[in-house]
């Protein structure tokens, strides 16, 4: 063998070699479990993200995600209760499928199990719902409930079927319906819609008169509550005016009887001084001092009669008074007894 041909050996030789290490190495995704079937048999052995090494052209391997992932399923028939033909143009389903549940599953439905589990579930609780309930059920009122009830129907058949795949949420699009019955909806909508504008008026207007009752309402309890306060505070100040006037009375009363006790304890006072002042010796003594200042003294041929109780004062008072508009002839005799009576006075 030339050293031509013992190169071209080594070259294939080597090119062989690469050929079966490229087709032997393989790269896992972060996310994904590697699933190996060898004669078309799985192998129990899963790998984990990163670079593999298996027997080329004898055993391949199927990556399976084992994170978040959305599936979906598109233009899915519906038959309603009656006979109304719909379809769904949409439906996401987003599911997780355990790391520890690869196998099993891969096992049982390969590793396409999403079409088997999920898809055809979704067809048939899907046609399942629609049948038993009307176009307008499906359509608008019970629309809002069917992400939920698809959710909770997988699931409870994934629990049994597939444990370890979990149905995290279900979104469904607005189905499409036949174009006439599309405007009779549009049509009934815009009626609903005048129906709830008209009912969103009224409210507007019975709101608008409830705050004008209240507000009436407040401004009465306002009065009300004013004249309270001043029907009350007339009642204080009349209150106080009768307080003050009763006040005013005791204190007048008071001092009306501090001076009648004082008149009365000064006249009682005054009386037991007298009762002990007026004795029998010093009425005699007043009587005799009584006499002596209203007694006169005659000089003539006759002494006149002395009387001495009050008539006889009052006539030598007025027999004075006569003698003094005597005319003038006598004024010498009284000029004399006065004369006399100085004299007498004097001695």
């Amino acid at each position: 063998m030339t050293m031509a041909q013992a190169g071209a050996v080594v070259a294939a030789a080597a090119g062989l070699l690469v050929f079966f290490l490229y087709s032997s190495i393989h790269k896992v995704e972060e996310g994904h479990l590697a699933v190996y079937y060898r004669g078309g048999a799985l192998l129990s052995s899963p790998s984990g993200p990163g670079y593999h090494i298996m027997l080329p052209f004898v055993t391949t391997f199927k990556s399976v995600q084992t994170t978040l992932q959305t599936d979906e399923v598109k233009n899915v028939p519906c038959g309603t209760s009656g006979g109304v033909m719909i379809y769904i143009d949409r439906i996401e389903v987003v599911n997780k499928l355990a790391p520890y549940a690869v196998y099993d599953i891969v096992r049982n439905y390969t590793a396409d199990y999403d079409k088997t589990l999920i898809f055809n579930k979704i067809h048939h609780e899907l046609n399942q719902f629609c049948s038993a309930h009307t176009l307008q059920e499906v359509y608008i009122e019970l629309f809002d409930q069917i992400d939920e009830n698809l959710k909770l129907a997988l699931q409870k058949d994934l629990n049994v079927m597939a444990p370890g795949l979990t149905i995290q949420a279900v979104r469904v699009t607005k189905p499409k319906i036949p174009e006439a019955i599309r405007r009779n909806f549009e049509l009934m909508e815009a009626e609903k819609t005048k129906l709830l504008i008209a009912a969103q008026k009224q409210k507007v207007v019975e709101k608008e008169a409830e705050t004008d009752r209240k507000k009436a309402l407040i401004e009465a309890e306002k009065a009300a509550q004013v004249a309270r306060i001043h029907y009350q505070q007339k009642i204080m100040e009349k209150e106080t005016e009768k307080r003050i006037s009763e006040i005013e009375d005791a204190a007048f009363l008071a001092r009306e009887k501090a001076k009648a006790d004082a008149e009365y304890y000064a006249a009682r006072k005054l009386a037991d001084s007298n009762k002990l002042k007026l004795t029998p010796e010093y009425l005699e003594l007043m009587k005799y001092q009584a006499i002596a200042a209203n007694s006169k003294l005659y000089f003539g041929d006759r002494i006149p009669n002395v009387f001495l109780d009050s008539c006889a004062f009052q006539q030598a008072s007025l027999r004075t008074a006569h003698e003094a508009s005597l005319p003038s002839q006598e004024a010498p005799d009284t000029s004399g007894e006065s004369h006399l009576r100085a004299k007498e006075s004097t001695g």
